[in-house]
């Protein structure tokens, strides 16, 4: 049966849009997929720990020569990127941190980027569909004031199809501190409409990807 990758990097849980809209594209596809398999990775309560030496060092060597540090440290890599591999489809659900993305988003990706295998000529999750939940307080849409301090999108393009062999949508929900920052609070009904049409976009996109 087929397999989804749900990837949750918010450090909020209750009132997250990130979230809220990653959970309707996972049960859009459970509907399609009813004995599907969800694996779900929330990199907030779980997280991961960050690539380190260990982790870098160990793809480059011979089993019989790697510390027992760095056999502790590539089977977290080998463990993450069987995931990948074996996931039909995935969403990641990520807020947008000072311009860009979570810590513990950017530890998923180091240490699921293992050259060679994810990464590299032949990358072995090359063609998976990716959707990426990217969330924002305010707007940093084409046009808006603070378009050049994007960062999300951006990185995330360039890391899944530049590294990983895979094309990456995004589902974009914005203003979403409007009802709690005084600055924005112009933008609620604004926040309101974005956040229903991300909701509409994800099921309609996790259907596509059945169909």
């Amino acid at each position: 049966m087929p397999t989804l990758l749900h990837i949750d990097s918010s450090a909020v849980v209750d009132g997250s849009v990130s979230r809220e809209v990653s959970a309707a594209f996972r049960d859009a596809w459970l509907e399609q997929h009813p004995g599907g398999t969800v694996i779900h990775r929330d990199l907030a309560a779980d997280p991961l720990p960050h690539l380190g030496a260990d982790g870098i060092l160990a793809p480059f060597l011979p089993e019989e020569q790697r510390t027992p540090g760095q056999a502790a440290a590539l089977a977290v890599r080998e463990e993450l990127a069987a995931e990948l591999e074996q996931a039909d489809a995935v969403v990641i659900g990520t807020p947008m941190y000072n311009f860009s993305i979570p810590s513990g988003l950017k530890a998923w990706l180091d240490q699921v980027i293992v050259y060679g295998r994810t990464a590299g000529e032949a990358p072995s999750a090359a063609g998976t569909p990716v959707t990426v939940v990217s969330s924002r307080g305010g707007s940093y849409g084409p046009g808006s004031p603070r378009e050049s301090f994007e960062f999300v999108t951006t990185y995330l393009e360039k890391v899944f199809s530049g590294m990983l062999g895979i094309e990456v949508d995004f589902i974009v929900p914005e203003f979403t501190l409007a009802a709690v920052q005084p600055a924005l609070a112009e933008f609620i009904e604004t926040a309101r409409a974005s956040k229903a049409q991300a909701l509409q976009e994800a099921a309609q996109k996790a259907k596509a990807l059945a169909a």
